[in-house]
């Protein structure tokens, strides 16, 4: 039987000549060897949200989601040691129980720990980093078999490679996170007229823990979203009320809409316009996790672009011009987020102050045209791709952009130097 992967959007597949599910570190590092000493190259599956082709490969595909367990929780120093393939959504519940938890999460929980990881994935939160600056250690295996583990005091180098690598120095197959004690948050969703946010941006940006919005193309309006720490009990919503809010309202309305936009493009102003007006307000104190993540299940293109923090009023505003251009039919809303400078070398979000700007387009429609007018726009800012979202960047445009790039390159040609961790899209982006 054919051997094959494809993505959470359906939109990327490949066939491996072996599609292999190891159990173990042990088992990682002899497949790997294995298929070096063959001429096969190796590329890791996480758990398939990733919209490029950063998975896809011909050779040896590894996917590590039988590597799932926690292996150590020091409650003490915060420090939780887990297999690569845990999912961030498997992950917090047990942080929970043991006190802990990441101190901040996507709106999205569905990914690998190594997957998340190794794009850039983030939250929000202008305070706040990716999550990959929050790993104090890697564990690697490379092309030799051999297994490494680098952190800030051994080999500090890698370290910083590591974090954010797109898989092209090793498997990792675990990782040390630092984790916070566990907290409540205070979420409030309020739709708020958007030039009303852009004139006071910083209030909301520097007045909150976490900040983000939302806003449909042809729409005045911004849902934004306001979720700070509280002292104050959780109170969990009603199994209904959730199911009501997090899989109808967000995920079935949305696709209903969608649906009704990619038959009738000529609606797609009306639509969003009506979509923005019945947008709800609603108020949460719950546990973390449960405020920062919600089940995403409408299919769709994305990109997302890291631009420098000060550009972010300007871009928003252009973003909105362009996605209401005639020729682009967009009933995706826009979403925006803010992000703490960290000093991985490839992060998107490395040493600068950061606003994240993402678009979507709805599955079956065209993306492409859009997406190049937006990233045309997200260049003139000195944008960097999100990693795991669609971009039509190259080493060559991208280097300049990273003013630490050749020490990752350094890195690189040390770990693999025969390219065995590597496939067309590593080969596009990073030469």
């Amino acid at each position: 039987m054919t051997n094959t992967w494809t993505n959470w959007a359906g939109d990327q597949l490949c066939h491996p000549s072996e599609f292999l599910r190891p159990t173990s570190r042990d088992e990682v590092a002899e497949r790997v060897q294995l298929a070096a000493r063959a001429g096969r190259t190796v590329r890791v599956a996480g758990a398939g949200h990733s919209f490029t082709d950063t998975v896809l490969t011909d050779g040896t595909l590894l996917s590590l989601d039988r590597m799932n367990r926690v292996l150590d929780i020091d409650t003490e120093s915060g420090l939780v040691r887990v297999e690569a393939g845990m999912t961030l959504h498997e992950l917090s519940p047990i942080l929970h129980e043991h006190g802990r938890a990441l101190p901040n999460l996507g709106d999205i929980d569905s990914q690998s720990v190594a997957g998340a990881t190794a794009t850039g994935t983030h939250g929000t939160g202008v305070r706040l980093q990716n999550l990959s600056a929050g790993l104090h250690s890697i564990e690697l295996v490379l092309a030799d078999g051999s297994i490494v583990e680098v952190n800030a005091g051994r080999d500090p180098e890698a370290w910083r490679s590591a974090r954010v690598s797109v898989g092209a120095l090793g498997v990792v197959t675990a990782v040390t996170l630092e984790t916070v004690p566990a907290f409540v948050l205070e979420a409030i969703e309020l739709p708020i007229p958007l030039e009303d946010v852009l004139r006071d941006i910083d209030s909301y940006v520097d007045g909150n823990d976490h900040f983000e919005f939302f806003s449909f193309p042809h729409s005045p309006i911004a849902l934004t979203k306001r979720n700070n720490r509280t002292d104050s009990v959780e109170r969990s919503r009603p199994p209904a009320v959730a199911w009501l809010n997090d899989r109808f309202v967000q995920n079935h309305a949305l696709e209903a809409v969608c649906r009704l936009g990619r038959a009738r493009p000529g609606l797609i102003p009306t639509i969003n316009r009506t979509a923005s007006r019945f947008a709800g307000r609603s108020h949460r104190i719950e546990r973390s996790y449960r405020i920062f993540a919600t089940p995403r299940l409408v299919r769709m293109a994305e990109m997302e672009y890291a631009l420098p923090g000060e550009n972010a009023v300007d871009a928003i505003r252009e973003v909105k011009e362009i996605a209401e251009r005639p020729e682009f039919d967009v009933s995706f809303p826009i979403e925006v987020r803010w992000v703490a400078p960290d000093d991985a070398y490839l992060s998107p979000a490395g040493g600068r102050e950061t606003c994240y700007i993402a678009v979507h387009v709805f599955e079956g429609m065209p993306w492409e045209p859009y997406f190049r007018a937006i990233e045309k726009l997200f260049d003139s800012f000195g944008g960097r791709p999100h990693w795991g979202k669609r971009h039509f960047q190259t080493a060559e445009t991208l280097r300049h952009r990273y003013p630490e790039w050749d020490r990752f390159a350094a890195v690189r040609d040390r770990l693999d130097p025969e390219r065995v961790f590597t496939n067309d899209y590593a080969r596009r982006v990073l030469g």
